[in-house]
């Protein structure tokens, strides 16, 4: 799968998912607009604990930038449809995965687990969708998550850049792959859920 290949996931989406998201499309957007959200107060967290990090400031930034954006056009969408934002919902995908980044040792090190995990969560965002584009029948959603997928997975390959830039390649490159792993375990354990988008 191509996706596979830019992206490295380990593991392919349930295909039951999109099945299922696609028939409770009002808690998908909302899902999604929170997870949008999300993504934005990550990288502005990432900015105010690294501030010296020039490249991560100014490209995070413009991630931010981009993810509020997203978020915006999410609402745009629900209110099309006559829906409201709604609470926001625990993403079991995104705590497991947090779970992962290594507390304590250099500040480099948890800059690293940060950036990558920050990256498989794009790269699983891109993944979705991906299936959301192909198989959803709103032809007007189905453009929208077409649009939003080359971002998604433009995010992934910052965050990995990013890691690279402040530690080194080889350990970065094999922490990701410790990483995909665990990702794809995760993955696998979660229900598929109708009212989720990770």
């Amino acid at each position: 799968m191509k996706e596979k290949t830019i992206l490295k996931l380990k593991l392919n989406s349930d295909p039951r998912w999109v099945d299922i998201a696609s028939k409770n499309i009002e808690d998908i957007l909302v899902d999604h607009a929170y997870c949008e959200q999300k993504a934005a107060s990550t990288g502005i967290s990432l900015i105010v604990k690294y501030p010296e990090k020039t490249r991560l400031v100014e490209e995070l930034t413009a991630l931010v930038a981009e993810e509020w954006e997203h978020f915006a056009r999410v609402l745009q969408e629900l209110r099309k449809r006559g829906h409201e934002l709604g609470r926001p919902r625990r993403d079991e995908y995104v705590v497991q995965l947090m779970t992962h980044i290594r507390k304590g040792g250099a500040r480099e090190r948890q800059l690293m687990d940060q950036l990558l995990v920050s990256a498989l969560i794009e790269a699983r965002s891109c993944e979705r969708f991906k299936l959301l584009w192909k198989h959803i029948p709103d032809p007007e959603l189905s453009q929208f998550y077409y649009e939003l997928m080359a971002s998604e997975a433009g995010h992934f390959v910052s965050y990995v850049d990013l890691a690279k830039e402040y530690c080194d390649a080889q350990e970065v490159d094999a922490r990701l792959q410790e990483l995909l792993k665990i990702e794809g375990e995760i993955v696998t354990n979660l229900p598929v859920r109708d009212d989720r988008m990770h």
